[in-house]
């Protein structure tokens, strides 16, 4: 393969919401980095992997809901590890809970995790993965049987075994995440996290005490009855990765399948709901 990456740079109107479908998007394709800026983002493909036509079939680029333009150029030698620590700032949830990259200070919070975040999502600076940290700090999680559906860089996984969950299975249908959540894990020096290539098809015959799902909203309620049929008696359930407006939809699938809602946090218009059994 070629050192040699193009380089598109998206301005994005609204940026938030457009941002995260457009990452979505491609990730279909032969993306392999993303990073934030002020007016949208910047996204990463190896020269030897792109054609003209790479961006002809996706789709938020047709929606008449944003305003995205773009222009690209061509880059040698892509440093990953500078583009992120130009990029990526330490975290501190509540002061228990702090994120770092490795190149950052060790601070004397409770639980001190370490990301090397690279493309994968859920380094905690968006607004779901902070709100599940909250979640993961209020609870009691000791020898809870745990599973992180869509585990991004494992994050949660690693701060659920810190507070002494075990087993714990991380899940992930992105190779790539897959192979950071395995890096994470062995940085943080977590010995009970196991970490799977795949999605709730993985879950059959499977039961947890606590389950952490990280993702969005149509993939939550496609799966919803796996996560429900996964789920011990008097367990609970953590969702993030949607909107305020989508509480109505998350809740009455939830309330179908016999869950009782607990609380929520929220952070702009990014929600995160507890349910138990």
């Amino acid at each position: 393969m070629s050192n040699i990456y193009i380089g598109y740079h998206f301005t994005i109107e609204p940026k938030e919401l457009g941002s995260e479908i457009l990452i979505a998007e491609l990730g279909e394709k032969a993306f392999e980095s993303f990073t934030e800026t002020e007016t949208g983002i910047s996204a990463f493909v190896q020269k030897d992997l792109w054609d003209e036509t790479i961006l002809e079939d996706i789709q938020i680029l047709q929606s008449e809901e944003f305003k995205i333009d773009y222009t690209f150029e061509e880059i040698e030698q892509v440093n990953w590890n500078e583009e992120w620590e130009k990029n990526f700032e330490p975290i501190d949830v509540e002061g228990n809970c702090h994120v770092r990259a490795p190149f950052h200070p060790k601070t004397d919070a409770e639980y001190d995790i370490v990301i090397e975040p690279k493309m994968s999502f859920g380094t905690g600076h968006h607004e779901t993965t902070h709100m599940m940290i909250q979640h993961l700090l209020e609870m009691n999680v000791t020898g809870m049987k745990t599973l992180d559906m869509g585990c991004g860089t494992a994050i949660l996984a690693i701060l659920a075994e810190m507070k002494g969950a075990q087993p714990i299975d991380a899940i992930d249908i992105d190779n790539w995440c897959y192979l950071n959540s395995i890096e994470n894990a062995e940085r943080n020096n977590c010995k009970h996290i196991t970490v799977y290539e795949g999605d709730a098809a993985l879950l059959k015959d499977k039961k947890y005490d606590l389950i952490i799902a990280n993702i969005n909203r149509n993939i939550l309620l496609n799966d919803m009855q796996s996560y429900v049929d996964s789920l011990n008696t008097g367990g609970t359930i953590l969702f993030s990765g949607f909107y305020e407006e989508d509480i109505p939809f998350i809740d009455a699938s939830c309330t179908e399948k016999g869950l009782t809602y607990v609380k929520k946090f929220q952070r702009n218009n990014w929600v995160s709901i507890k349910y138990v059994n």
